[in-house]
């Protein structure tokens, strides 16, 4: 009698639970056809994204669309992953790093140094903007203490003061408001999504020329935040710690201006600590940037053949300075690197498909 009593009750429980988190997987944002940058941390969960990449990059657009995977295997054999994410803050990649590490253990960590200006949530501006850029790195993530303590240190004051924490372990709070959106893409990709990286790097095939040099407005203060501090010393450590070779980069995006006091403070850093540091704004002529071919967006991001030119200046550093191993001879990573190959070159091929179809129309 007692057990046909609690059936009654958890039958119905159970049904609204069902219904509850069906409803919040329509509503959440896909990410596949607009804004794709939301649909990229979930990437690296699929099962040939993870466990064999000697190394792994993590940072904000001037990583996921500066850096081409496939084109460092290609090249040098070389395995990678970029777990990036639109406007990632430092504490995002330290607990991205951090889960990174119950995966696999790289050889190399790399790290763009951009992000050290951003010393809290609020300074990266509006809260609004920043709350849909925060959704863009941790609903994404699987749930762990990283993702907890990665929601913990990114929400701004504003989220704190509202549904804090419960939105994050519960979307649908956030969402609820989208059934005016809901289309035919939100049922499609409803229990699945398409891949929109290669290996984490967000592929451009647009050409939009730099117009001319960007102003360095000055600044009151040039000195990087305590936070921002602290959690590149906490990089550092949790590096240190499972023996992976942490490496400091500047992409050679040309905005945000990158200021000659900001170098210096990462300079004295890379020197104290016995870090690789490469500033890429200083090697363009080597590397062979053309900024009237190689950029999407007038200086700020490569695209892809500015993307494959600074893979293979920067596959060499890390053959020859981080002693990464050429892996084309093992049959294994061969064959599925194939495959990642045939699927870069078919996604270079629609997007300058779709790219000469956007220009003729244009004429």
């Amino acid at each position: 009698m007692k057990k046909r009593v609690w059936l009654k009750i958890l039958i119905p429980v159970l049904i609204t639970v069902l219904i509850l988190l069906f409803v919040q997987q329509l509503l959440m944002p896909k990410y596949m056809t607009e804004t794709k940058e939301g649909a990229m941390i979930s990437e690296y969960y699929e099962k040939d994204n993870h466990g064999n990449n000697d190394v792994v990059f993590v940072g904000d657009c001037e990583v996921y669309e500066n850096f081409s995977p496939v084109t460092l295997w290609n090249e040098y054999g070389i395995t990678s992953y970029i777990r990036g994410s639109a406007q990632q803050l430092i504490w995002q990649t330290y607990y991205l790093m951090e889960e990174t590490f119950k995966y696999e253990n790289p050889k190399v960590m790399v790290f763009n140094v951009l992000e050290m200006i951003y010393d809290t949530p609020e300074s990266t501006g509006d809260s609004e903007k920043r709350e849909a850029y925060n959704r863009m790195t941790l609903d994404g993530m699987k749930w762990s203490k990283e993702k907890w303590n990665s929601i913990a240190a990114s929400m701004t004051k504003q989220e704190k003061e509202t549904d804090g924490y419960w939105s994050y372990i519960f979307p649908i709070l956030r969402y609820h408001e989208r059934w005016s959106e809901v289309g035919a893409e939100d049922f499609r990709y409803l229990f699945h999504r398409d891949a929109v990286t290669d290996n984490g790097y967000l592929m451009q095939v647009k050409v939009n020329p730099v117009l001319g040099e960007f102003n360095k407005r000055p600044l009151v203060d040039y000195s990087f935040g305590e936070n921002s501090w602290k959690y590149l010393d906490m990089i550092k450590d949790l590096c240190k710690e499972h023996g992976t070779q942490l490496v400091l980069v500047k992409a050679p995006s040309l905005s945000p201006v990158w200021y000659d006091e900001w170098e210096t403070q990462i300079e004295e850093y890379a020197a104290k600590n016995d870090l690789l540091y490469i500033n890429f704004l200083e090697k363009q002529e080597e590397i062979g940037i053309d900024w009237n071919q190689d950029t999407y967006d007038r200086g700020l991001h490569l695209n892809v053949y500015g993307a494959e030119k600074l893979s293979i200046y920067f596959g060499q550093i890390l053959k020859e300075e981080c002693g990464i191993e050429d892996h084309r001879s093992d049959t294994e990573l061969s064959a599925l690197w194939t495959n990642k190959t045939k699927a870069y070159e078919a996604r270079k091929e629609q997007l300058l498909l779709e790219y000469q179809e956007e220009l003729d129309s244009e004429q």
